[in-house]
């Protein structure tokens, strides 16, 4: 059902993705951006080279299901949505209005969203029972589960990574994206996870790690999981928090944002002069 697309064009999607995410941060309640900019390659290559998915059938059984546990970076989300054609692109700017059903964390009512997600930590347990459910039924598909990395701090991930290890749920994945950063400052600081690969092995997954801003790495890892049969797949993406931007890459002051009018355009110029 996925079309596949060129590096090219995974690139172009990608830039428009990032610019509607600088959008939505200009709106009245603004958005968090430096993590939605991280995982926007992320999401790109899943949604346009990788999921088994159909925007005209959003409820298909035999569909990928992604979740994105970090659900603050909602507004990534629905840009990847909107360029994928689950609904209209002019939706976007619709997003923290009265009415919209574009809120701050993903909710059901938008096409494509699985589960509402927010509270951190419960969406690899969510993922999993979709997993579950799919091998129980026979159907083929993949669960991905796109995580933070300050996430990892909540101790229910453990606890669906070891369910996960125990029932063999070899299609599910998790994406950490590693950015490093979290609201208060850099997470090895704070908590440190590293060494955060072998942390997930020792929870007998297998473990990859990419550069999370490299398409081709991205999909060829994400493409070809499960990497081993009867365990689960975790890959760490290392990103960059803001990436795109050189303004607010790698800056911890970029996880929230409303942008004034004039931030907001030296942000779009940024974009359009591949300012990174």
């Amino acid at each position: 059902m996925t079309a596949l697309v060129g590096a090219e064009s995974l690139q172009e999607a990608a830039l428009r993705i990032r610019r509607h995410i600088v959008d939505m941060c200009a709106g009245p309640e603004g958005g968090h951006l430096g993590g939605s900019l991280s995982s926007a390659d992320i999401l790109t290559v899943l949604y346009f080279s990788v999921m088994n998915i159909d925007p005209g059938a959003p409820a298909d059984p035999g569909r990928d299901v992604f979740l994105l546990s970090k659900g603050h970076g909602a507004i990534g989300l629905y840009a990847t949505l909107a360029e994928r054609g689950y609904f209209p692109v002019e939706e976007l700017a619709t997003y923290a209005r009265p009415g919209s059903r574009l809120m701050g964390h993903p909710v059901r009512a938008v096409p494509g969203v699985e589960m509402p997600t927010g509270s951190l930590g419960h969406g690899l347990a969510l993922g999993l029972g979709f997993a579950l459910s799919a091998r129980l039924a026979g159907r083929a598909s993949r669960s991905f589960v796109l995580m933070g990395d300050g996430e990892l701090q909540e101790g229910s991930c453990w606890e669906a990574a070891i369910a996960a290890a125990a029932q063999g749920a070899d299609n599910l994945v998790a994406v950490i994206d590693r950015n490093g950063l979290q609201l208060t400052g850099h997470t090895e600081q704070i908590a440190p996870l590293e060494p955060l690969a072998d942390r997930w092995r020792a929870f007998n997954w297998a473990v990859r790690e990419v550069d999370g801003h490299d398409h081709e790495a991205l999909r060829e890892a994400l493409a070809s999981a499960p990497w081993e049969p009867g365990r689960p797949s975790a890959l760490v993406a290392r990103t960059v928090k803001g990436q795109g931007l050189a303004m607010v890459a790698g800056k911890p002051n970029s996880h929230y944002a409303t942008l004034t009018e004039r931030m907001h355009a030296r942000l779009v110029r940024a974009l359009q002069a591949g300012d990174r």
